[in-house]
């Protein structure tokens, strides 16, 4: 028996099959080189706030345009960015989307309402909105301490939720009108 494979695998096959084994190999070696160099270039474009030559429809690429969008303040485009990402985001990335939505209508409501702790309605709606989003944010990922404490934040900022039928008049209102007020 091991006299045919001998017989079969002669030295110049042996020569032949390691040679190609060989040749592949340095084929996918200067494959990954050249992709550990793109990803370089790619990371190194990101930090520098430029657009990558390579990878530009990634989700990294798209999401790090998105952040970039938002620290210049062009919330609009960002928000919509983040929007179309929340799509085909797996979980920890749909958690960092939550938490920079919230992040922009956060800053959104406190540039509206300034320096005025009173809370109008445009404020209040857009903290509400920041709100709903970390608490989106928290759940998908509840170690995520700054959601968290962003939250934590937003709920002291936002007005208490007021108790339907009771105001500062005597008069009860619609929902406890036909109800008397008092002892019998």
């Amino acid at each position: 028996m091991t006299l045919n494979i001998f017989k079969i695998l002669s030295v110049k096959k042996l020569i032949w099959i390691f040679s190609i084994i060989a040749l592949a190999s340095t084929v996918g070696a200067g494959y990954q080189l050249n992709r550990i160099m793109q990803i370089n270039a790619f990371n190194h474009a990101i930090l520098n706030a430029k657009s990558p030559k390579t990878d530009m429809q990634s989700f990294e690429a798209k999401f790090a345009t998105a952040y970039w969008l938002a620290k210049n303040e062009r919330y609009k485009e960002s928000t919509l960015l983040y929007t179309q990402l929340l799509e085909r985001a797996n979980t920890a990335q749909k958690e960092a989307i939550q938490h920079n939505l919230g992040t922009i209508f956060f800053l959104r409501g406190l540039a509206i309402n300034g320096t005025n702790m009173a809370v109008g309605k445009e404020t209040e709606y857009l903290l509400r909105q920041a709100k709903t989003l970390y608490q989106q944010a928290v759940r998908l990922d509840n170690t995520h301490w700054d959601a968290r404490h962003n939250l934590d934040r937003l709920i002291l900022l936002l007005p208490g939720t007021p108790t339907p039928g009771v105001g500062e008049s005597d008069s009860p209102g619609l929902i406890m009108g036909n109800i008397p007020v008092g002892l019998p």
